[in-house]
């Protein structure tokens, strides 16, 4: 529910705030004061096209903002938790219109787009007035009406399950499938597999295998600088480390004999010699153990060229080689079992899509049912309201294509014919404003309790009536505002006698600038103005008596 709506700089709106309630508040005025202004911001703010004409002149911005009760609506609270716009079960709508154009948006004091703006505002607000504005122009708005008031509920939920479980069996299919040839993709991955069985080597083999080719690739060169340093090591040259070495033992040797202090040198040379005939024992065991292979060193060559395509074919890296091939195994293995699955599946397709005609016939036998009801039941609403030998009708569509869907087996259109002898048109084409406001009422008094959004505005709903059809208007209006939260905006003194509350929109000019001031009336006040709108300038008495009679008939 509309809990309080703030106006700051906007159109002919210098600053305004004005607290709502349940039932039906009246919006009323002399002509050209602002009344449809309400509904403008409340347009805005339910995701409406900005404009810099909107903007009061000489301002830099326009500011909206709406606060709404979400009490009941569990569906709008967890929205706005999924989208993270939640803060304590509070709902404000918040919109800033630049005067160059641009506007901003937020929900709950967090930007946001229009997108989220709309979504949100669908479920709080419904707003009836000119041909854009009409909810119940859409057609799927329409058929989610239609069920609501046949009270469907269930048997939609039932279609929508199979209708969804029928396609997560198709998809299923397809994923096992892969979308082509099940004995092809099982030949493919089969050649795949075995081709990397054979070729691939796990990390730690790839390394092995890397080591022995460098070897075996620098073996000649290994060779000729192993023999070198064997030289340099114990050599017959002079110069040769282990001739060097005993030449400096013998020398400490006999300088130790001189002073004992020497002694620990001497056995760092005698270890040193030990390491030196360590080092060249083991470089000739290398030497001996080393030998040039070219026909080893052409196989790894070979085995590490194919590892190489392999890994450009499947395009990882050759340590991935073995784990893409493990990758692949299962697949393969899922795949050659996957026959049964795809039949046992095809099978569970089979028995959710007869299963779902059986619901969608019985659904859609409800729905013609419905259809005439409610036609019927907006068809005399109709006749009420001024469009005598008017018709309303519900035009129920077979879809093509025969898959589950889960809206049903149908769409549905809203026609009508507003004079006798006129063939029914679509409701969206309807050219009449005013027609179309009432009918739009006699759809949400006929659909009474049917609706889930909370609050409803009517713009202009009583244009071109008058007398008695007006105070039947007003009449339907309160009664749905029995149920929901109804703002309407009028110029009948019969409607706005109905209203639980009443809103005044004034103009006045001073130093050349024009200001729009919005009041909430009650008792002698809410008098006069109804006395205002019965009898023009001049109120009298009787006028005034008139508008008192009239507000305490509402009341009763």
């Amino acid at each position: 529910m509309l809990e309080s709506l703030y106006v700051k700089d906007f159109a002919i709106v210098d600053e305004a705030e004005i607290a709502f309630g349940a039932g039906m508040t009246v919006v009323t005025g002399e002509t050209g004061a602002g009344k449809s202004l309400l509904v403008d911001a409340l347009l805005l703010l339910a995701g409406g096209r900005a404009e810099a004409a909107m903007v009061r002149h000489g301002c830099e911005r326009a500011e909206l903002s709406a606060e709404f009760d979400l009490a009941g609506r569990a569906d709008l609270q967890d929205w706005l938790a999924a989208e993270d716009l939640d803060e304590d079960g509070a709902c404000q709508l918040r919109r800033v219109i630049r005067s160059e154009g641009s506007s901003r948006a937020w929900i709950n004091g967090r930007p946001v787009t229009l997108g989220q703006l709309k979504t949100l505002a669908a479920g709080l607000i419904e707003i009836h007035g000119q041909h854009e504005h009409q909810a119940l122009l859409d057609r799927g708005q329409q058929l989610a009406l239609l069920d609501a008031f046949g009270e469907h509920a269930a048997d939609l939920a039932e279609a929508a399950r199979l209708a969804r479980g029928w396609r997560a069996a198709g998809a299923r299919i397809a994923e096992l499938s892969r979308g082509a040839d099940h004995a092809e993709r099982i030949e493919w991955l089969s050649h795949q597999v075995e081709e990397l069985d054979r070729h691939a080597l796990a990390p730690d083999d790839l390394a092995a295998l890397e080591e022995t080719h460098r070897r075996l690739a620098n073996s000649g060169q290994l060779l000729q600088g192993c023999a070198a340093l064997a030289e340099r090591l114990d050599g017959d040259d002079e110069f040769a480390l282990l001739r060097l070495l005993a030449r400096a033992q013998a020398e400490i040797g006999h300088l130790a004999t001189l002073d004992a202090r020497l002694a620990p040198v001497g056995e760092l040379l005698d270890a040193a010699q030990i390491q030196l005939g360590e080092a060249n024992d083991t470089l000739a065991r290398y030497q001996d153990a080393l030998d040039l292979d070219p026909e080893r060193l052409a196989e790894t060559e070979a085995q590490l060229a194919k590892l190489h395509e392999l890994a450009r074919k499947h395009r990882v890296r050759m340590p991935e080689l073995k784990a893409h091939a493990d990758g692949l195994r299962e697949e393969l293995e899922s795949l050659r079992g996957a026959g049964a699955d795809i039949a046992a599946l095809q099978a569970e397709r089979q028995k959710l899509a007869a299963d779902y005609a059986r619901v969608a016939a019985a659904l859609s036998g409800k729905r013609a049912a419905t259809a005439r009801r409610l036609g019927d039941a907006v068809s005399g609403l109709m006749d009420e309201l001024g469009m005598r030998g008017g018709r309303f009708e519900v035009q129920l569509e077979t879809q093509d294509g025969g898959e589950p869907d889960a809206q049903g087996a149908e769409r549905c259109e809203f026609l009508v014919s507003a004079n006798p002898g006129q063939p029914p048109r679509p409701l969206r084409k309807v050219a009449s404003g005013g027609e179309l406001s009432r009918i739009s009422l006699a759809i949400e008094v006929a659909a009474l309790g049917s609706d889930a959004v909370a609050t409803m505005v009517f713009d202009e709903v009583d244009s071109g009536i008058g007398g008695a059809v007006a105070e039947v208007v007003g009449q339907k209006l309160r009664a749905l505002g029995e149920r929901s939260q109804v703002l309407c905006v009028t110029h009948l003194p019969q409607v706005a006698s109905q209203g639980h509350r009443h809103v005044r929109v004034s103009k006045s000019s001073d130093d050349g600038s024009t200001r729009t001031r919005i009041e909430a009336l009650d008792g002698k006040a809410r008098q006069e103005e109804i006395a205002r709108m019965l009898g023009g300038v001049e109120i009298t008495r009787e006028t005034l008596a008139h508008a008192k009679q009239m507000l305490a008939s509402a009341a009763r």
